[in-house]
């Protein structure tokens, strides 16, 4: 994996520097809400209480008025590695220089209560290992996305900001100097010795967290190692790629709201998929068809638990408006399941590396994503094989919204990618809604439950004739993005996968054909090209790594096991230093877009997992 550059302090950054690479970030996180801690020790991403709220640190989307935390040596001729503890979610961010070498240890305390709470901590813990390091700090927290202001109440070494509805809570093994409503502080470390920074936050009115010592905060570092590593220890994992693959599921598991079994889609908002661009959107919901086919990754690994816990969030989804008019299910929520996602540009913010404007919320919620419903089904009946019950009113509500899909799978929609460029009849969005009758009709059958069998039976093989008739290119000899056009969709590598075609039917391979000559770059993959299908949005993209790892599965699975190694060897090279990825990979192959991105994630996992099969079965038959 790549090193981690790093430079000086915050303050004396360059412009570019300002704003770190994105893959210069390692994550933590308690299974309510997440940090983002750069190479150079500046947590410049953080919310509270919960992923989807307001920005406490946030110098990542803006350096002057975003607000950060910063820890780390005082001089600028400082090289830094960061890496994970092993088989954990412990960060170390290791500082080395010509008079000694010093680590940070960030966590946050793994929460495993279905309550959630308002108070969340940051751990901070400095240690030097050789020589001697002058470490400096500058706490300067931004409350509500860096629109509140705060006061600072001080003492030796305790610093409390309130703002709106919240406080923010400083507590240090080492003197504070406030700097008007801000703090900072040096301290001097030989071998051996250690400091500690903790950051918590909660209601404006709260309790003061209990006092720290090195020793108390010590024992709870090696009780977070303790937590992570017996949790990854039951997985059932044991193929050829087992630490970028527990990687991935530790960076699932950080991005799960632990209350609700839902996944984020990634642990920040407004990172661009091109730098300078428009395409900045917020990402810390839970869509339906990231968190379904979560349920798939998460079940190759035998995280039952994780698994049956979306797949319960989502079946309360639907029965939410079982019985209300209108779509049965929006394409996302927030994680406790509330569905009001209003946007809006915080124009206060100049956004990553000038990418404006940088969006809160999300209006993609309130476009039609027919495709959803398929994925919802298929997280359901793959639940149901490893013995996720469904009850009678859940039963209820999925039945209820087959029926409905039933008359309104035949419309033209928004499309899987969120373009807002108008309507259409998006072939993937018919195969998805194939795989919900599909799986619905499976489920009543195995399950001997009522359902109106030859009305989903009939939409079922509607839809397969619909699409082979009307969402075939004879120019491309391929299915296509949507009907009469000629434009590739990678969202398609998903067909093998649901069964919608046999992954060696000659149909699909010239569909794979066609899309290696037309979306794939040097083994990298794009969704679609948007300048033969305009997406209503200026500028580019770069590649999408979720549909690399779809690539390597259906190769895998079309019995092009060589290629499919290869691809997904060389996708490897483009994690950054501790195996994260983001959204994207740029011309440079510099990461883009949210960071990190569980659905890339979650593709890797079940890549490896299809690709391990494929190989073990080509050995086999020699």
């Amino acid at each position: 994996m790549p090193d981690s550059g790093c430079v000086g302090t915050l303050r004396d950054w360059t412009l570019m520097d300002r704003y770190p690479p994105i893959a210069n970030h390692g994550l933590v996180g308690d299974l309510q809400t997440a940090a983002l801690v750069s190479s150079q020790g500046v947590v410049d991403w953080f919310c509270s209480p919960r992923f989807d709220s307001p920005s406490v640190f946030a110098s990542l989307l803006d350096h002057e008025r975003g607000g950060y935390f910063q820890l780390a040596p005082e001089h600028s001729d400082v090289s830094c590695k960061q890496l994970y503890y092993p088989d954990t979610g412990v960060l170390v961010t290791r500082f080395m220089s010509p008079e000694g070498v010093g680590e940070v240890i960030d966590w946050m305390p793994a929460n495993t209560s279905r309550t959630p709470t308002d108070r969340h901590s940051l751990m901070r813990v400095i240690r030097v290992v050789r020589g001697t390091v002058r470490f400096v700090m500058e706490c300067r927290p931004r409350f509500d996305y860096g629109r509140a202001d705060h006061k600072l109440d001080l003492r030796s070494q305790d610093a409390v900001f309130r703002s709106n509805g919240i406080a923010g809570h400083l507590q240090t093994t080492f003197p504070l100097t406030r700097d008007g409503q801000d703090v900072q502080a040096a301290v001097t470390l030989g071998v051996g010795e250690s400091a500690v920074a903790v950051f918590t936050t909660c209601a404006a009115d709260g309790d003061a967290p209990p006092p720290i010592t090195a020793d108390s905060v010590t024992a709870g570092l090696w009780r977070e190692v303790d937590f992570w590593q017996k949790w990854l220890h039951t997985s059932h994992y044991r193929g050829r790629w087992g630490e970028m693959v527990n990687r991935s599921a530790i960076t699932i598991k950080i991005m799960t709201y632990h209350p609700t079994g839902a996944p984020v889609a990634a642990a920040t908002m407004g990172l661009p998929e091109q730098v300078g661009g428009e395409r900045n959107w917020d990402y810390r919901y839970s869509w339906v068809r990231d968190g379904a086919l979560s349920v798939r990754a998460l079940l190759d690994l035998g995280f039952a638990e994780e698994a049956s816990a979306f797949t319960k969030w989502l079946g309360d989804r639907m029965h939410d408006r079982a019985e209300l008019p209108g779509e049965r299910l929006q394409i996302m929520y927030r994680v406790d399941g509330d569905p009001y996602l209003t946007e809006e540009i915080l124009d206060h913010w100049e956004g990553y590396r000038g990418s404006s404007p940088v969006r809160a919320g999300n209006a993609a919620a309130d476009q039609l994503q027919l495709d959803i419903y398929g994925e919802a089904l298929y997280a359901m009946a793959e639940g149901m094989d490893v013995g996720v019950e469904l009850g009678y009113h859940g039963w209820k509500g999925l039945a209820r919204t087959l029926d409905w899909l039933s008359d309104n799978w035949d419309r033209p929609d928004e499309g899987v990618w969120e373009t807002r460029g108008g309507r259409k009849d998006f072939t993937f969005s018919r195969v998805m809604c194939w795989v919900a009758f599909d799986r619905g009709l499976r489920l009543a059958t195995e399950l001997s439950r009522p359902a109106d069998i030859p009305r989903w039976r009939n939409a079922r093989d509607s839809i397969l004739e619909q699409v082979m008739e009307k969402g075939w290119s004879q120019s491309e000899q391929a299915l296509v993005q949507h009907y009469g056009g000629d434009v590739l969709d990678a969202s398609l590598l998903l067909i093998p996968r649901v069964g919608f075609l046999a992954a060696k039917s000659p149909g699909w391979l010239s569909t794979l054909d066609a899309m290696e000559r037309k979306l794939v770059s040097d083994s990298l993959v794009y969704r679609y090209d948007p300048a033969a299908s305009p997406d209503g949005l200026r500028g580019s993209e770069g590649t999408f790594s979720l549909c690399t790892y779809l690539y390597v599965d259906a190769l895998a699975r079309a019995g092009r096991v060589r290629p499919a190694r290869y691809t997904f060897e060389k996708m490897h090279t483009y994690a950054n230093h501790v195996g994260l990825f983001a959204e994207e990979i740029g011309p440079s192959g510099e990461q883009l877009g949210n960071f990190p991105q569980a659905f890339t994630h979650l593709s890797l996992i079940m890549a490896a997992s299809t690709l391990d099969e494929a190989i073990d079965r080509e050995r086999l038959n020699g």
